[in-house]
Formats: structure tokens, C-alpha cells, sequence
């Protein structure tokens, strides 16, 4: 964990990136797989304690299933599509085994054209596996409020199922299912969720994750 910070430190990125190891890889002498989660604010947990946030309640759930799977929470508040494809190569130095792809989000808040969006999250995951060839990738969905403009909303949101296609990767629909648009689930910005809108969004995950690591353990040896 210190090397990782002594890293963000040297590359002057600490007071950008929040990257928490929820659990640490070989915990009690357990060889833990690691799970990359490659989010923007919502992944960062923002206006929350990072323990609130839904990938560290996701690591509540890998743990309580029983599964040998370290989160790290590679969330980056403002993050877009280009930015997590510059972070991607650093990122890999450490093994992945799944990728959480949570990224697009901004894009979409800043009317970035849905194929450039397309072309960077497709870049991540080509970079994903070229470095390890048997990761599972799980691409995080997302949609936009009405004031985009139809034309856009539609383009934008057919970049994720269709990067779920094509990359044989597991896809979770709307990560922000029953808690987009609610006022008692979000903060006062009627963007990040509270502490239990993370709740609803680590559900939304975990339905879909569960089973990807559920192979994934089956799998190794």
C-alpha cells in the first residue's frame, strides 16, 4: 500500500486519484485476485468517506461470499473516458483479473461525441487484455438526463451494451438504477449519490458481479 502512495506522490497525483486497496492481496497468506475498478466520482465516492462508497461495499460482499477477490477503487472524480486511458497502462502494473469499467460518465455531462467515447473505453479494455489475456471485463452503463437532447441520450447510451457485446463482458444496464433522479438518494448536486444511494448502486453491481467472480474462481487453478 505505502509503495502505491510513494508512486502518487512521485507523479504528483495524489491530491487527483483516490486508489483504495479495500483488501490487501495476500491477506493472511490468501492469494487474492484483484478486481480493477476504473471509475470517475461516483467510484471516488464524492461528498462521501470513501468506506461509504460502493466499491468498498462491494469488498463487504466479495468478502462475505466467501470469495478471494481484492477491490481497488481506481476512482478519479471528474475522470472521463480519455482520462482513464491515460491511467490504464500505470494501472496494469499490478495484475488484473477483472475490470470494473465505470467510466463515460463526464463524457456524456460534457457532450463529448459518443463515438470518441466509444473508441477511448474500447482502447481500455483492448490495453486490459493484451497485458492479461483472461480477464473478465464488467462495463458499468450509464445514461443521461433529458436536457442532453434525445439524439445524443440515444447514442450515448447504446455505447455500453454495445461494448458488452462485442467484448464478450458482462454489462450492468444502469449503474444508477433506483437512485438517478431521486432527491433523498442523492446529494444536494442531483448527481452522487448518498451513502444509501452507494447502497442501491453497489447492489446494481454485485448482481452482476457476483457471477463473473464466481467463474473466475472457479477457473483458477
Amino acid at each position: 500500500m505505502n509503495r502505491w502512495i510513494v508512486k502518487l506522490l512521485a507523479l504528483g497525483w495524489f491530491a487527483q486519484i483516490q486508489v483504495a486497496i479495500c483488501a490487501e492481496p495476500q491477506a493472511n497468506g490468501i492469494d487474492r485476485q484483484t478486481i480493477l475498478l476504473l471509475g470517475d466520482s461516483l467510484a471516488a465516492g464524492y461528498g462521501l468517506d470513501l468506506s461509504e462508497a460502493f466499491p468498498a461495499l462491494l469488498q463487504k460482499k466479495v468478502d462475505e461470499a466467501g470469495l478471494k477477490f481484492s477491490v481497488v477503487n481506481a476512482g478519479v472524480s471528474g475522470d472521463t473516458s480519455a482520462g482513464g486511458l491515460r491511467r490504464i497502462d500505470w494501472l496494469l502494473k499490478r495484475r488484473v483479473d477483472v475490470l470494473v469499467l465505470e467510466l463515460g460518465g463526464n463524457d456524456g455531462l460534457r457532450g463529448i461525441p459518443a463515438a470518441a467515447t466509444r473508441t477511448n473505453l474500447q482502447a481500455i479494455i483492448d490495453r486490459t487484455k493484451q497485458k492479461y489475456p483472461q480477464v473478465q471485463i464488467v462495463v458499468a452503463g450509464m445514461q443521461m438526463p433529458p436536457n442532453m437532447g434525445a439524439d445524443y441520450n440515444t447514442a450515448f447510451a447504446k455505447i455500453f451494451p454495445d461494448l458488452a457485446k462485442a467484448n464478450n463482458a458482462a454489462l450492468v444496464p444502469f449503474l444508477l438504477e433506483g437512485v438517478g433522479g431521486k432527491p433523498e438518494l442523492n446529494l444536494p448536486d442531483m448527481i452522487h449519490p448518498t451513502a444509501e444511494g452507494h447502497k442501491i448502486v453497489a447492489e446494481n453491481v454485485w448482481k452482476v458481479l457476483k457471477p463473473v467472480l464466481e467463474k473466475g474462481a472457479a477457473a483458477k487453478p
